[in-house]
């Protein structure tokens, strides 16, 4: 995590950002290592939460706090180099200037995946074919949680009624833009195998992928 936030501080603009740490009460230490690291770099923050309701929650959590503390662009991103901070500025970029939503994108040209075999690869193109196809969004990648949003984006998308708790939290949010009218761009990024900590992927969370993404057209 220390070698996570110093990379996205230095590969941030001077001044006006900070990293907000989301610890769901987790019982390897996250909590106690993420004070420990706002204490010493005044750029982070922590917020603990004491349930642990799953990954769609806890963003929701760290998205509220920072829409309540002025932020004007909100970035989500994976902690463990999967997602490399030095493109936090093109994301950045595209949202100020081109576009609402900026989404690091791995199926567009000049994005990619390095280190997944090919199963996994297969699958990862195949959730975001299965959603595409199902909502009809035009997005190749959206599945993807490397993300720059306009705080009106996600004041807009009424994130209270968020319902996915697993990675369909991601087409979820994505969706919900797209609906509400917001500009989406792709911005090509190369998705790298983590270099930290295991996948929390599990048979639950993709069957609740599968089985969310049709009700959101219902409900549409």
């Amino acid at each position: 995590m220390t070698r996570a936030a110093d990379a996205v501080l230095s590969a941030a603009a001077p001044g006006g950002h900070r990293i907000l740490v989301v610890d769901d009460d987790s019982p390897d230490g996250t909590g106690r290592i993420a004070d420990a690291l706002a204490a010493e770099l005044p750029g982070v923050e922590v917020l603990h939460r004491t349930e642990r309701t799953g990954l769609g929650p806890a963003y929701i959590a760290g998205f509220t706090h920072a829409l309540e503390h002025g932020a004007g662009f909100v970035m989500e991103m994976d902690a463990d180099f999967s997602h490399d901070p030095q493109d936090l500025a093109r994301l950045l970029a595209a949202a100020r200037t081109s576009c609402d939503l900026a989404l690091g994108s791995r199926y567009v040209p000049g994005g990619g995946v390095s280190d997944w075999g090919r199963l996994r690869q297969v699958v990862s193109r195949g959730g975001s074919w299965y959603a595409r196809e199902v909502l009809g969004l035009q997005i190749r990648d959206v599945t993807g949680g490397f993300k720059c949003f306009r705080a009106e984006v996600l004041r807009a998308i009424d994130l209270p009624t968020v319902r996915s708790r697993g990675y369909a939290f991601q087409v979820e949010l994505t969706y919900r833009a797209v609906q509400r009218g917001f500009r989406v761009q792709e911005v090509p990024i190369v998705f790298r195998d983590r270099q930290h900590g295991t996948s929390k992927m599990s048979t639950g969370i993709a069957l609740e992928a599968m089985l969310l993404v049709p009700r959101l057209r219902r409900k549409r």
